[in-house]
């Protein structure tokens, strides 16, 4: 009996390549993200996940290779389309606008107006800090609530594809759960999350597929079980086990 047909993946990268100035940093990246799943993208420092998550927004162009979501061929679009064909990014660097409010920067992310304050109410659910600082100024935030509005951000509107950067660095244990809680709520909603992360242990009780990179390609593709299952395999690919950044 012939295996059910897999859906079609919401992203898929083909032999995508990424020059930086003269630095050679993609090198032909196929990487598959399926539809309503949450895909890690693991690897050592300098593998290139953050350049192919700013590839993907158009943050940097690529340079050889395509980029498709949802069947349409995004290579070259703009930044600001790829945003408006249903793609969020929350980078590492806690990007919120420092002389906003929470609620000024909640109501700049909203594409549609009144901004839906059911759905605030729900991400508030899990950062209640932001309904506390509602009318603060986002650059008077600590690390980890200037993290928290810029996830807030991200998803203040449904997204079809959420690409998030090391969210957990530097926040609290407590506020780590919340986020773990809001993903998984996310992926109930159909938000399909391509996801960079060093915190092994959260990434290995929350991803369902895996990519490993290494120099600047996709070396191992697989799911997050058969990864956290198999230490030899994490020692040759990441050159730790997972069970050792509990």
């Amino acid at each position: 009996m012939a295996s059910p047909k897999q859906p079609e993946p919401i992203l898929t990268l083909s032999g995508v390549h990424t020059h930086i100035g003269q630095y050679h940093i993609l090198q032909g990246v196929d990487l598959a993200v399926p539809r309503g799943a949450l895909t890690v993208l693991l690897g050592r420092n300098g593998a290139g996940k953050t350049t192919t998550l700013r590839t993907i927004m158009g943050l940097w162009r690529a340079s050889g290779g395509s980029i498709r979501f949802e069947g349409r061929d995004i290579t070259r679009l703009s930044t600001p389309d790829i945003a408006r064909a249903g793609i969020a990014y929350v980078p590492e660097s806690m990007s919120v606008f420092s002389t906003l409010t929470v609620r000024e920067n909640l109501v700049l992310a909203a594409r549609d107006s009144p901004m839906d304050m059911a759905r605030v109410d729900w991400i508030c659910g899990f950062f209640p800090a932001l309904k506390k600082f509602w009318h603060t100024p986002a650059g008077y935030l600590s690390g980890g609530q200037k993290q928290m509005v810029a996830i807030a951000r991200a998803i203040v509107e449904p997204r079809k594809l959420l690409l998030v950067d090391e969210p957990t660095k530097g926040l609290a244990p407590a506020i780590v759960q919340s986020l773990m809680a809001a993903f998984r709520e996310l992926k109930d909603t159909s938000t399909s999350i391509l996801l960079v992360e060093q915190n092994f242990s959260f990434v290995k009780h929350l991803g369902d597929g895996v990519s490993v990179m290494d120099d600047g390609r996709v070396v191992h593709a697989g799911t997050m079980r058969d990864l956290a299952a198999d230490e030899a395999l994490q020692q040759r690919l990441l050159g730790l086990s997972l069970d050792s950044h509990q």
